[in-house]
């Protein structure tokens, strides 16, 4: 192993300006990927504020008896989809009305009966903050034979539904492409890297040595690379996003940067990248040399 890294290493010392080329512009492939994952990130954070807003509301009948309430109640708090049931009765939805909506103020003031019914309002888990698991519970719901009405806003969720969906592909896709890229220009470094030292691996083959033995080098040189190129893209993304929000564009707040799982992750990311370059190019080129 202590061969493998020196060899790995004297590469490097052989070519610093090729291998240079080769960490920055992965560093930078992996910049540019990370950039959109750090929008990705803070997207799904606001998607979070959004879905943490997605609501079941479900009128009830006047005269409901207190005791149908409760066993309701209990009965809609162990939907597996159900966070939280908040019974409201008449008067909190007035006095609601009277608080919340300024410009009928003077109108709930002056009736003599109370026109708003009462309700359940429901908040989902996290992880069923959707249309489909919404409108599962409106259906349940709908088997209550006091419960006048029910209201989630379907068209606002499935609008929810489609920005996430739509964030998630459009990342999956440019991921995949700065991935490709970067196998590529991996795999030209490397591919260089063989050619200059052609004459080494002849000598080397004539002495006995094994394709696996000449490959592994590489490979530990292209991971080696992949994680230079991975932490230095980590470091310019922080630049980028301390940048970002200490700007005037960056006013609007709540901005986060990836947690430590996530820079792990694209730490780690690199270096398989910079591997499955090295392999690529090493199975295709070393035949030839």
């Amino acid at each position: 192993m202590r061969l493998l890294f020196r060899e790995a290493l004297l590469s490097f010392r052989r070519a610093p300006l090729l291998s240079g080329l080769s960490v920055t512009t992965i560093a930078f492939s992996l910049f540019t990927l990370g950039l959109f994952l750090l929008v990705a990130v803070n997207l799904r954070e606001a998607l979070k504020g959004l879905e943490e807003r997605v609501e079941i509301v479900a009128f009830v009948l006047r005269g409901t008896p207190p005791e149908t309430i409760t066993l309701a109640s209990q009965d809609i708090a162990a939907f597996p989809e159900v966070q939280a049931v908040d019974y409201v009765t008449e008067e909190q939805a007035l006095a609601r009305a009277r608080k919340e909506l300024v410009e009928f103020r003077d109108a709930y003031r002056d009736l003599s009966v109370n026109p708003l019914p009462a309700s359940f309002e429901i908040r989902l888990k996290e992880g069923y903050r959707n249309a489909a698991a919404a409108e599962r519970v409106a259906k349940r719901l709908e088997g209550f034979s006091f419960v006048e009405d029910i209201r989630y806003g379907r068209d606002w969720v499935e609008r929810l539904d489609k920005l996430r969906n739509l964030a998630g592909i459009v990342g999956l896709v440019i991921g995949a492409a700065f991935a490709a890229v970067a196998v590529v220009i991996i795999g030209v470094t490397i591919r260089l890297t063989i050619m200059q030292r052609a004459r080494e691996i002849s000598i080397m083959r004539l002495v006995g040595a094994t394709n696996r033995f000449i490959r592994s080098p590489f490979l530990l040189e292209g991971a080696l690379k992949g994680l230079l190129g991975g932490l230095l893209s980590l470091a310019l993304c922080y630049a980028g996003f301390r940048l970002f929000r200490d700007s005037n564009l960056g006013t609007l707040g709540g901005l986060i940067f990836f947690g430590p799982d996530q820079m792990a992750m694209l730490v780690v990311f690199g270096v398989l990248l910079g591997l499955f370059g090295s392999l690529v190019s090493v199975g295709r080129h070393l035949r030839k040399v």
